[in-house]
């Protein structure tokens, strides 16, 4: 059951959480307005002034602050809020300076006066001043990379001011140049079975005595042995959350609340596809499946499945990390010079396939067959080289631009009309040719085109259009 708020009402019937919710979406709308780069990439096309993003991210922020237990946890989660919605740029803007005294007052005025609590003060980037998390690593034992400490570092509810990694470095190669860059603080230890975990409890039984502005510690060691050391700080009254590795799983203990947390190392690894490669994966996917099936549209459940298979991505996974609120369906229906969607009823499922001009739409038959669509225009064996490909753009580029030969066209566009004429991929054929470029760069490396890099991706024009 979530926690109550502890924040209370204001004079004006608001709550602190209301008025910090709303300073921070007017932050948000002025750093949009005058300063776009500063927001989080993700964020910077929303238009956060119309009613419906300013009705979702309001209630976001006060469902979210609204379940804070206490006066620290609440303005550590307005920290991350922060941290989600702008990057590191807005720190030394004056829009964020207007913001850290706002958002002070609020915090100590409303909650210092009904709770009586003190409430930490603001340093340069939006964190408490008082109180810090320490991590203690047996980089024997747990391997973390950058990603995983970010993982780890977002549990806390105070700064990670201290890291301390212990291991024997001879044996681990340039290890310790690497910790060392990442601000590690290292201890060596000689070698032999469990020297490591020794030391750490060594050095860790005594932490808030050298540290006394210690609050949390992350004691990172799958060995059981250290579960002592954990008691040891957590009878001193600090937070103490157990690190611990399975498998490819990070898991984190919180010794306080009971609690466990899961990361997963491989999905980290895993590479979010830009834009325009996540729409020439769809085209390809979609393809391919018609091809098999011989059926013309293809249910979107079907191609959200195919893309986790190839990619071991979820459609869900790469579109929210572009897109703020869209749904799977949406990268297709705002996209329609590249695809169809159609619903036989209210009740039926979505179906996509690849636009085509000659497409027709029956209600009366489920697999929505389109004419011609398994017949491509060219056959596609009079391209056999990369000058045959040039020029298949070239006439393809001319017929998009007909009504406006000046305009450039977004290159999964000019993708989309070849596969839809040629029923082949563009990279296939690159690769098929031996040229390892990507198709931007293979454009680039054209004469007959010039390219332009844009928020929303490349678009491409003709260097001579007449």
């Amino acid at each position: 059951m979530p926690h109550k708020s502890l924040v209370p009402q204001t004079n004006n019937g608001t709550t602190a959480v209301n008025q910090i919710s709303n300073l921070i979406y007017q932050t948000v709308v002025s750093f949009q307005q005058q300063h776009p780069e500063c927001l989080h990439i993700r964020y910077q096309s929303v238009s956060w002034e119309q009613p419906e993003y300013k009705t979702k991210l309001l209630a976001k922020l006060n469902h979210g602050l609204g379940q804070a237990p206490n006066p620290e946890v609440l303005l550590s989660w307005v920290r991350s809020y922060l941290r989600s919605l702008l990057n590191s740029e807005a720190i030394a803007t004056n829009i964020f300076n207007q913001l850290k005294p706002q958002l002070q007052q609020l915090l100590n005025a409303e909650i210092n006066e009904h709770l009586n609590t003190s409430i930490p003060n603001f340093n340069g980037h939006g964190m408490m001043d008082n109180g810090a998390s320490i991590l203690l690593l047996d980089a024997e034992n747990i391997q973390l990379d950058a990603d995983a400490e970010k993982f780890l570092e977002k549990i806390c509810h105070y700064p990670l001011q201290i890291r301390v990694a212990f291991a024997n470095w001879r044996s681990l190669g340039k290890k310790d140049a690497e910790f060392h860059q990442r601000g590690y603080q290292l201890i060596h230890v000689p070698a032999g079975k469990d020297s490591a975990d020794l030391k750490m409890a060594t050095v860790g039984s005594s932490i808030f005595v050298h540290y006394p502005t210690a609050r949390e510690v992350l004691v990172c060691s799958s060995d059981q042995a250290l579960i002592h050391l954990c008691n040891t700080l957590q009878s001193h009254g600090l937070t103490v959350y157990h690190v611990r590795k399975t498998q490819d799983q990070i898991v984190v203990f919180n010794s306080q609340n009971g609690t466990t947390q899961k990361y997963s190392l491989s999905s980290s690894k895993k590479v979010i596809p830009k834009v325009e490669e996540l729409l020439e994966q769809l085209q390809e996917l979609i393809l391919l499946e018609q091809q098999r099936s011989n059926c013309y549209w293809i249910k979107l459940t079907k191609i959200s499945t195919l893309y986790h298979n190839q990619y071991k991505l979820t459609l869900t996974q790469v579109i929210s990390e572009h897109f703020v609120d869209f749904k799977v369906q949406d990268i297709f229906i705002k996209n329609p010079l590249i695809f169809a969607v159609h619903k036989i009823s209210e009740q039926s499922q979505i179906y996509v396939t690849l636009f085509n001009e000659n497409l027709t739409i029956s209600t009366d038959n489920v697999s929505l067959q389109a004419v011609d669509a398994t017949t491509p225009t060219t056959a596609p064996t009079t391209i056999k080289s990369s000058d045959d490909l040039e020029k298949a753009l070239v006439s393809i580029l001319k017929e998009l631009t007909k009504k406006s030969p000046n305009s450039p066209v977004h290159i999964s566009i000019l993708a989309s009309h070849f596969m839809t004429k040629y029923h082949v991929p563009i990279n296939q054929l690159l690769s098929q040719f031996n040229d390892s470029k990507k198709f931007p760069k293979f454009l680039e490396s054209c004469g007959s085109f010039h390219l332009k890099q844009t928020p929303k991706g490349w678009e491409v024009g003709l260097l001579n259009p007449h």
